[in-house]
């Protein structure tokens, strides 16, 4: 049985996302390819029918699923879903690892337009940027009071 394709909010966004932290291939799961999964998995619906789009297999997404550091992905992937049946998850918070991986590296950012995969993009998190800095300054005594030096 055939299943039904989902109905995508005309104005709901995919939140950015930290991606899997993976060393780098020339074939493997990059950024971008994680954030054309998830692109397209918000479209059809299907997990077989993404991964066949970015040139992968069923197995191989699931295995980048349970992988370490994939809380971001997986929420990601279950917010495209769940925001597709008309359910709104919320995603996890940027701490630890995360806050510095967006920092350095960047969150992916997946584009929908009426209801499609538009594209993605990876870019640096300036938020994420200015509260490592945040963390910085607040780890660091203040020169200026008594008995610092």
């Amino acid at each position: 049985m055939p299943h039904a394709p989902l109905r995508w909010p005309a104005y709901l966004r995919i939140p950015p996302f930290v991606p899997v932290p993976l060393r780098r291939r020339r074939d493997g799961w990059t950024a971008v390819r994680q954030g054309e999964f998830i692109g397209w998995l918000a479209q059809t619906g299907s997990v077989s029918e993404a991964a066949a789009q970015v040139g992968a297999s069923r197995e191989s997404v699931y295995q980048l699923r349970r992988r370490g550091g994939a809380e971001h992905f997986t929420a990601a992937w279950d917010f495209a879903v769940a925001a597709g049946l008309g359910d709104i998850p919320a995603m996890p918070k940027l701490t630890g690892w995360a806050l510095s991986e967006a920092a350095h590296r960047g969150l992916v950012t997946v584009r929908m337009r009426r209801g499609r995969y538009a594209g993605c993009s990876l870019k640096p998190s300036t938020s994420a940027l200015l509260r490592v800095l945040a963390q910085f300054d607040r780890a660091v005594p203040d020169p200026r009071a008594p008995g610092w030096w």
